[in-house]
């Protein structure tokens, strides 16, 4: 079952890309590569598109960390804080990664929500150019009005280690978010700037106090586009009930996170998971917040996945799973790509 297409909040190609050789490694995008995504399988497995991360990784031994992750109990201490001198040649390079797939018709890089129909329509990948953690970003904010430029249309002001907008939430289960201080001064001033570009804020990896410190001061619809809900698995990454009524209200919406940490109960990352796991999340979403406000935010080629997924190519058997589940034709295709569209529409006024 590969209808209807899905677009999803979240993937970290960009990344794995920029990892195998940058500019040079994206004919791999196009012909197949070792990873979660590529085009090949994006158009047998009806992947429409979704959120195309920058992201600037800090230097972790992921053995220890998956290995923590695999216990009862976990407290990972956050990455240290990385400088703009640092990451700015790294978001540049990712961003002109993106550009180069838009260049060689590999994807169309996005900028409304009609063009993301267009492309849907058309068979062509669509793509959001989003920012996972703003180090890249200058207080003054030039950078972003640059990117913005560029075609940056999301942006989330943490991943986890801190930035001089905010803090992020730790590894740490079990845990809710409610972990270390708000968004700073520059932050609040973020929150304005986007406001104004009507570029969308991701409060995924923003601690509660940032999550309250959004929904104060934005005027926009508030977005998690790749977390889970804290009732089920209580991982600090996780969204509480209170959170989810908060989106609700705000007209917001959530892309259920695939990683497997933040789908089990346990909170292990270990990939045997069954469907009917991510399931009980997608109902709980639904339940908290509406069927209008709820989506995919797999965070391919970034963690960790249920093994009955693996890859795009598996989501043809999460459509399949939600079928069995009792979804609707008309509750499905929100999931898969209506409902982003709805926000998106909001937020960026087209």
């Amino acid at each position: 079952m590969t209808h209807p297409l899905v677009f999803d909040g979240h993937n970290d190609v960009l990344l794995k890309i920029f990892r195998a050789g940058g500019i040079s490694a994206v004919d791999g995008f196009v012909s197949g590569r070792d990873g979660d995504i590529d085009l090949p399988r994006a158009k047998t497995a009806g992947f429409g598109g979704g959120f195309f991360a920058i992201y600037v990784p800090s230097p972790i031994d992921m053995e220890f960390k998956y290995a923590q992750m695999t216990k009862p109990t976990y407290d990972l201490p956050l990455p240290d804080q990385i400088g703009r001198a640092e990451a700015l040649p790294v978001v540049l390079e990712q961003a002109a990664i993106l550009l180069r797939l838009q260049e060689i018709g590999a994807l169309t890089i996005c900028k409304t929500a009609a063009e993301i129909r267009t492309c849907l329509q058309s068979g062509q990948l669509a793509a959001i150019m989003h920012i996972e953690g703003a180090e890249a970003i200058d207080a003054n904010l030039h950078a972003l009005d640059v990117l913005y430029r560029a075609g940056l249309r999301s942006i989330g002001p943490v991943w986890s280690r801190p930035t001089i907008f905010g803090e992020g939430v730790p590894f740490r289960f079990p845990s809710d978010g409610d972990i270390g201080g708000g968004l700073t001064e520059h932050g609040l001033n973020l929150v304005e700037r986007c406001n104004e570009l009507g570029i969308m804020i991701d409060l995924s990896h923003l601690n509660e106090a940032g999550f309250w410190d959004v929904a104060k001061h934005s005027n926009a619809p508030l977005v998690a586009t790749h977390s889970n809900c804290n009732a089920i698995s209580p991982h600090s990454r996780n969204l509480t009930n209170k959170q989810l009524a908060a989106i609700k209200q705000s007209n917001g919406m959530v892309g259920l996170n695939f990683a497997v940490a933040f789908l089990r109960e346990d909170g292990q990352m270990l990939p045997e998971v069954p469907l009917e796991t991510m399931l009980r999340h997608l109902d709980h979403l639904i339940e908290s917040l509406g069927e209008d406000h709820v989506g995919l935010g797999s965070d391919f080629d970034g963690a960790v996945v249920p093994e009955q997924i693996g890859d795009i190519a598996g989501l043809p058997k999460l459509r399949v799973a939600m079928v069995k589940h009792g979804y609707n034709e008309a509750l499905i295709k929100k999931l898969c790509h209506e409902n982003w569209l709805r926000v998106l529409e909001r937020i960026w006024g087209a």
